[in-house]
């Protein structure tokens, strides 16, 4: 980074459930005592919220090295406290907070905005984690990187590897991944083993291959991952001039963002870069929803379910992050919902006929801020940023279900004559 008035404070690992510490470079993801996972813990010294804040917009973000301009780095106190030379960065981060009539009318929000982390290198937001967790993976000498993925974790992970330099090992459930995300990591070069189960299966092997073969783990669970992940919040509360929104809605899946954006207000909170903090909106997919099941209990009880939905992406029946995402959504006073696929495709739909386009699964906080609405949950006039995860071209018929397919403007054949192009021009200005 840049010179900082700032000097970044001692970190450690520290397990969630049993307290144990670990250094902040033993490589074990989950805690050797109790099993339990893992945060990444530093001091938070109080009122320090307004020299954060001066250090944060002096910060370059368009000339100087990757590590500079960085959306994920300009947070670095915050993040890991790695030397330059030791970053791994193409750069990230610095996507858009937007404002769109149209989607806002339709999610019956006024005070709507959008923040499209499908604007990342890689198309996704895993590259705020995953710029952060190959770091750490050089930092520990790892001897190769490995996940398991829906797609958007293996297609950041492969190329972050290739950036760092680090083999990669990546496990996808056979037949089950958008075709874009699976050509993306392959083209990076990510050995890629297609699993005949589903994610649960993928991540359950990838974790045993951890403890027994040596080599670095790269999903979720990995608590540097959701450090990178952090920097989606402290962005967009730096694009809203740090004045919290009233809700935050996020697709939630393995909940390892859900996890993040937890941290992140509480830390923002504790800091003072803001003063109060905002209420958590986790969206699942109807076909996917154990995290919403287990809400629906208080989270007395823990569900798990097959999942079964086009959103690819959240496309999990048993979030391996659910101990902190419970933590989050109790700590935001936040809400868990569940919407059904064709809400979702009717999001995506209007979200891309107004020229922001996202996967499937992004659209799930369109959907499910549209459902809050219809239920008296969020006013009208709430202040909401709803967080699209992935891009349109990631899975742009929705993992090859045939009705999503049918939401998208096929093309129309025609004649290579002028007055077939006159026709089609009347009928598209026209509305027909």
């Amino acid at each position: 980074m840049t010179s900082s008035r700032v000097e970044a404070p001692a970190r450690w690992q520290q397990c969630a459930n049993c307290g144990n510490r670990l250094d902040e470079l033993d490589p074990r993801t989950s805690c050797p005592e109790c099993g339990g996972l893992l945060d990444v813990m530093f001091h938070t010294p109080p009122g320090r919220g307004a020299e954060l804040r001066r250090e944060f917009s002096a910060r370059p973000r368009l000339t100087g090295q990757p590590f500079e301009v960085s959306g994920v780095w300009r947070y670095a106190e915050l993040v890991m406290s790695a030397p330059p030379s030791a970053i791994v960065s193409f750069p990230e981060g610095n996507t858009p907070l937007l404002m769109n009539e149209r989607v806002a009318q339709w999610t019956g929000c006024e005070g709507l905005r959008i923040k499209h982390e499908g604007m990342n290198p890689t198309g996704s937001f895993k590259d705020r984690g995953m710029t952060v967790g190959v770091t750490q993976a050089k930092r520990v000498r790892a001897r190769a990187v490995v996940c398991a993925s829906t797609g958007n974790t293996s297609a950041s992970l492969a190329a972050y590897a290739a950036l760092g330099g680090l083999p990669a090992l990546v496990l996808v459930p056979a037949g089950q991944v958008a075709i874009g995300k699976l050509m993306q990591t392959m083209a990076y070069g990510a050995r890629t083993l297609a699993v005949r189960g589903d994610f649960d299966a993928c991540l359950s092997l990838v974790r045993d291959a951890a403890q027994r073969l040596g080599v670095y783990l790269l999903n979720s669970v990995n608590p540097f991952r959701i450090e990178g992940q952090k920097t989606i919040v402290f962005e967009l509360l730096q694009q809203l001039d740090w004045k919290a929104p009233d809700w935050i809605a996020l697709p939630a899946g393995n909940l390892g963002n859900t996890a993040a954006f937890g941290k992140a207000l509480d830390e923002a909170c504790r800091l003072g870069l803001i003063d109060r903090v905002p209420r958590l909106l986790a969206v699942q997919a109807a076909g996917a929803s154990p995290f919403h099941q287990s809400y629906l209990t208080g989270f007395q009880e823990r569900r798990t379910t097959r999942a079964d939905t086009i959103a690819t992406a959240i496309r999990i029946g048993d979030p391996a992050s659910y101990d902190r995402g419970v933590r989050a959504i109790r700590l935001t006073n936040g809400v868990v919902v569940a919407v059904p696929d064709a809400a979702i495709l009717e999001g995506q739909q209007c979200a891309g006929t107004a020229g922001i386009g996202c996967e499937p699964a992004s659209a799930a906080s369109l959907a499910g801020v549209r459902a809050a609405v219809d239920s008296g949950l969020i006013h009208r006039d709430d202040s909401v940023v709803a967080v699209l995860t992935g891009h349109l071209l990631k899975d742009p018929a929705g993992g090859g279900d045939p009705g999503a397919e049918k939401s998208l403007t096929m093309p129309t054949e025609i004649d290579a004559s002028l007055g077939e192009i006159e026709r089609e021009l009347s009928r598209l200005t026209s509305g027909r």
